[in-house]
């Protein structure tokens, strides 16, 4: 099975030997601090240098097992204020989907194009409806789409929040994982702090079964955010924390990053000539200047294609799965590149490309 489902990064983008050493050198150094019940908060040493790194005090960093389980906890403190409706890109991350069905959320997509959120389209959506809870935005190498929101709409939608009072989500687990072209201001730089909750993992950075990922709250959201958390863990995996934390006292972080940009460059690489190579004609796809994911519009049904890549040994997650409702993507699918090497990337676009070709009838 060659897999474009699951954003995982390839083994080798793991640095296994280096974190074992990390892990056990923040065991001989602070054991009792990174195993025992320590702040809600998160490893105090991890959680300043987030703070300086971020440009706020500590105490506004909240460190989570993951940015999924952190995303969960601060959805719940917003939805607590009162308001269930949420707003979202469409498409949008599942897992979000899922946590804010969960949550009783009432959610509402705004669209995007190649350029990401369409700012107008969002003011509209402001003036037609009770105000939102938040907006929960991707703006950088989105998932699923791969597509990232341009510097003159991160001006406008960072303005339009500021004017309307909106609380935006801004989660960015991708944006360091830049192949080309020049990094971006967040939407928390841009509102300087104020009424953006930035989110962001070393899940894609450093290695996902670490399980730290971290928010940077607004003052307000501490204390209802930290709630939620305490009550679910009482305090997160603070060995983990800790060993990440290792890793960037040592000074491996930047070239451990530098070397997950190269081999998921390749794999990029690899998918985009892939399809140029291979793809039927009237199929499209996003173009990202990094991250993890493209996406791809088939000119087929997504669902019955992918019962037919199943049997012929390709995954990949169908463009309805990304929509509240599966409303949206019925022809389209998110092809994650991060995982398989270049070589079963080329294969397994050629069987898509070879099934789609007899979805349209051609033998």
């Amino acid at each position: 099975m060659i897999s474009f489902a699951r954003g995982a990064p390839a083994p080798e983008c793991i640095p296994v030997a280096e974190l074992a050493d990390c892990a056990g050198a923040a065991i001989e150094r602070d054991g009792v601090a990174a195993l025992s019940y320590g702040p809600v908060g998160g490893y105090g040493p991890l959680r300043e240098w987030l703070a300086e790194r971020h440009g706020v005090e500590a105490g506004r960093v909240l460190v989570t097992n993951g940015g999924l389980q952190g995303l969960a906890f601060v959805a719940e403190a917003l939805l607590a204020r009162g308001g269930r409706r949420v707003l979202v890109e469409g498409p949008t991350y599942d897992r979000t989907l899922t946590i804010l069905a969960r949550l009783g959320a009432e959610v509402q997509t705004v669209p995007m194009d190649e350029e990401g959120l369409e700012v107008d389209a969002l003011e509209a959506a402001l003036g037609a409806g009770p105000p939102p809870a938040f907006l929960y935005t991707i703006p950088t190498f989105q998932n699923p789409s791969g597509r990232t929101l341009g510097a003159e709409r991160r001006g406008r939608l960072a303005a339009l929040a500021r004017e309307r009072g909106l609380t935006v989500v801004e989660d960015d687990p991708y944006g360091v994982v830049r192949f080309e072209g020049e990094p971006l201001p967040t939407l928390h730089e841009l509102a300087d702090g104020e009424g953006v909750v930035y989110a962001s993992s070393f899940s894609k950075t450093v290695a996902p079964g670490l399980r730290v990922g971290y928010f940077v709250l607004t003052p307000d959201l501490v204390a209802p955010a930290e709630a939620v958390a305490v009550s679910a863990y009482i305090t997160p995996v603070l060995l983990g924390q800790a060993t990440v934390w290792e890793l960037i006292r040592r000074g491996g972080f930047e070239p451990n990053l530098e070397r997950v940009r190269d081999l998921l460059r390749s794999r990029r690489d690899a998918m985009l000539a892939a399809l140029e190579r291979a793809s039927p004609d009237g199929s499209s796809w996003s173009r990202p200047e990094g991250g993890y994911f493209l996406w791809v519009e088939l000119g087929v049904d997504s669902s019955e294609l992918l019962d037919r890549a199943i049997a012929a040994g390709v995954a990949f997650v169908r463009g309805s799965d990304f929509f509240p409702g599966g409303r949206g993507g019925r022809t389209a699918a998110r092809l994650a590149y991060s995982y398989p090497s270049p070589a079963e990337i080329g294969e397994g676009v050629a069987r898509l490309a070879d099934l789609i070709g007899r979805g349209r009838g051609r033998p």
